[in-house]
């Protein structure tokens, strides 16, 4: 039977259908038992603030100066975009607003996943690989709640902050090219941004973005590196599917979190 047959086309189409089925409740599985973990993984924050640590502070340098050189660049196309219109004092607004509502968290949440959702996906891998996950079952410890648990609220808890210094860092480079470069008014630059950026509306709703794109990138990474075959070569296409994936999710839910917000 040929290859392109409707019968043969028919069957792979159910077999991926049925596959990908699989996978998402096996996923909804873990995320149940995340959540159902919480307050045990909470409780033991040593636990989880070793995690912060690693997946926050090892992802500052990446995120300081990303955020460094997005502000110069918004600085200077924001300032030659509304110099056209008489409008350069409001550069600083521009900045600000640019970085909370959508640079800031979507930037952040892509560099969190090539950074720290690699590094998760790899650990539980190799974790996995070596066997190191059944030992603990064996042992009567539950992996999921030693493991999984406290690296999943490590990095939904690290991504706001990051979120947060890189919008902080990205104002004051687009304060540096504005005002000490190009010699916008250093009063009409911050006077502007004062007047302009409401802390519920624009603040308050990248925090929710970057809190969204942490369970999001976090979760995707624990999940690729649980579910990862056991070989070499399967910890590295879940480390690769781990950045495809978290990526095309956050940026979707962006959109629909953006189209929400707006509607409000």
């Amino acid at each position: 039977m040929s290859r392109y047959s409707p019968v043969v086309l028919l069957s792979n189409l159910g077999f991926a259908t049925r596959g990908t089925l699989a996978e998402l409740g096996l996923a909804a599985r873990l995320m149940a038992r995340l959540l159902a973990l919480s307050g045990p993984a909470l409780a033991r924050f040593g636990l989880v603030r070793d995690q912060i640590f690693f997946l926050g502070n090892y992802s500052l340098a990446i995120i300081t100066v990303s955020g460094l050189f997005v502000g110069f660049v918004l600085g200077l196309q924001g300032y030659y975009t509304l110099q056209r219109y008489g409008s350069s004092e409001a550069l600083g607004l521009l900045v600000a607003l640019s970085l909370v509502r959508e640079l800031g968290p979507v930037v952040t949440a892509l560099l969190f996943a090539g950074r720290a959702g690699t590094a998760l996906t790899a650990e539980i891998g190799l974790m996995k690989a070596g066997e190191q996950l059944s030992a603990m079952e064996m042992m009567a410890v539950d992996p999921i709640r030693r493991i999984l648990a406290p690296r999943f609220w490590g990095g939904v808890i690290a991504m706001p902050l990051l979120a947060a210094v890189f919008s902080a860092v990205g104002i004051l480079g687009g304060w540096a090219v504005g005002v000490l470069m190009i010699g916008v008014d250093a009063g009409s630059f911050w006077s502007q941004m004062q007047a302009g950026v409401d802390v519920w509306r624009d603040v308050g709703n990248g925090v929710i973005k970057s809190f969204v794109f942490g369970v999001t990138v976090t979760f995707v990474a624990l999940h690729q590196g649980f579910e990862a075959q056991p070989t070499p070569e399967g910890v590295s296409r879940a480390t690769t599917r781990t950045v495809v994936v978290a990526s095309l999710a956050v940026l979707g839910l962006d959109f629909l979190m953006t189209a929400w917000m707006f509607s409000l």
